[in-house]
C-alpha cells in the first residue's frame, strides 16, 4: 500500500552500524552496541559506576602507595585489588541487577518477550556491557596507581589479577539478577545497598579483616566476595604479603572457587525461578 514503509525498506534507511545484524553473534554484538550507546548518553551513570571506584582508590589507595610488604609487593597494588573487587561487585549489583529491576518494573522485559529476539541475548548484552565497564574501571585505577602513586606492578600478576576481577561480573551477576526478580522494583535500590555495603566491609575490601572484630572474620568465610577477594589478592602477591596486608591467605584455591561457584549456582537458580514466576503471572 502506498505510504506504508516495509521493514525491508526501513532497514535500508539505517546506516550499516545501525542495522540489526544477522546470526546469534550478530544479534549479541548489536545488543551490546545499543547498550553502550544508551549509557553513553548518561554521563552521571558512567561516573557513578565506573569513575567512583577510581576516585575511592585515589582517596584511600594512593596514600598507601610506595609502602612495600615483606615479599616486595606494593601496598598500592594490593589496594588496587581491593577496590577492583569492590568495583566489580558494584557493577553486578547496581548496574546489572539494579537496571534489570528497573526495566522489569517498567514492563520492558515483557515487551521483549513478545519479540523474536531470544531473551538470553538481552541478558548476555547486559553482562557484556558490564564486562566493558569493569575493564575500563581497572584500566583507570591502574593508570592512577602508576602515574600518581608510582606503584610498581608485576606485569604478569597485574594481567592475571585484572582478568580474574573482570570475571567477577559473571560470578556475581546472578546475585544481582536474583535480587532484581525477587524484590519489588521500587525497593531494589534499598535492598542492594543493604547487601552491597556489608559484603564489601565483611570481605576486607575497605578494611583488612584483621582490623575488624573476630565475629566478622567468621562471617566472611561464608561470603563469596571474601573468597573472590582472596583469589585476587593471591594473584597479586604471595601469601606472606597477604598476611602482612591484613587479609590472611586462609583456605585453598579450590575452596575459594567452590564457594564462589556455589553462590553463583544458588543465585542463578533463584533467578530462573523468579523469571518463570513472571512468565506464569503473564499467562494467568
Amino acid at each position: 500500500m502506498a505510504g506504508l514503509t516495509t521493514p525491508q525498506a526501513f532497514s535500508h534507511r539505517l546506516s550499516p552500524s545501525e542495522r540489526p545484524s544477522t546470526g546469534i553473534l550478530g544479534l549479541l554484538a548489536t545488543q551490546v552496541l545499543m547498550e553502550v550507546r544508551r549509557y553513553r548518553r548518561l554521563p552521571e551513570y558512567f561516573i557513578g559506576v565506573v569513575v567512583l571506584p577510581v576516585i575511592l582508590y585515589t582517596m584511600f589507595g594512593l596514600p598507601e602507595a610506595g609502602k612495600v610488604l615483606p615479599r616486595g609487593t606494593d601496598v598500592g597494588a594490593m589496594m588496587f585489588v581491593s577496590f577492583g573487587c569492590y568495583g566489580v561487585v558494584s557493577q553486578a549489583l547496581f548496574s546489572f541487577g539494579g537496571e534489570l529491576a528497573a526495566e522489569r518494573g517498567k514492563g520492558w522485559l515483557r515487551r521483549l518477550r513478545a519479540t523474536p529476539m531470544p531473551m538470553w541475548v538481552y541478558f548476555a548484552g547486559k553482562v557484556a556491557l558490564n564486562l566493558v565497564f569493569t575493564a575500563v574501571t581497572l584500566v583507570g585505577m591502574a593508570a592512577v596507581a602508576v602515574v600518581a602513586g608510582g606503584v610498581s606492578f608485576d606485569p604478569l600478576r597485574l594481567l592475571a589479577c585484572g582478568g580474574l576481577i573482570v570475571t567477577g561480573v559473571l560470578a556475581f551477576s546472578t546475585m544481582g539478577s536474583a535480587i532484581a526478580y525477587w524484590v519489588r522494583p521500587r525497593a531494589v535500590a534499598t535492598i542492594v545497598n543493604l547487601v552491597f555495603l556489608p559484603l564489601s566491609f565483611l570481605s576486607g575490601f575497605f578494611y583488612p579483616l584483621d582490623q575488624l572484630p573476630g565475629v566478622f572474620t567468621t562471617i566472611a568465610q561464608a561470603l563469596p566476595t571474601h573468597h573472590f577477594g582472596l583469589l585476587a589478592w593471591g594473584l597479586m602477591g604471595p601469601a606472606e604479603d597477604m598476611d602482612a596486608f591484613g587479609n590472611p591467605a586462609t583456605g585453598s584455591t579450590t575452596l575459594h572457587v567452590v564457594v564462589v561457584l556455589a553462590w553463583w549456582s544458588a543465585c542463578g537458580l533463584l533467578t530462573v525461578l523468579g523469571y518463570r514466576r513472571d512468565l506464569d503471572r503473564e499467562r494467568s
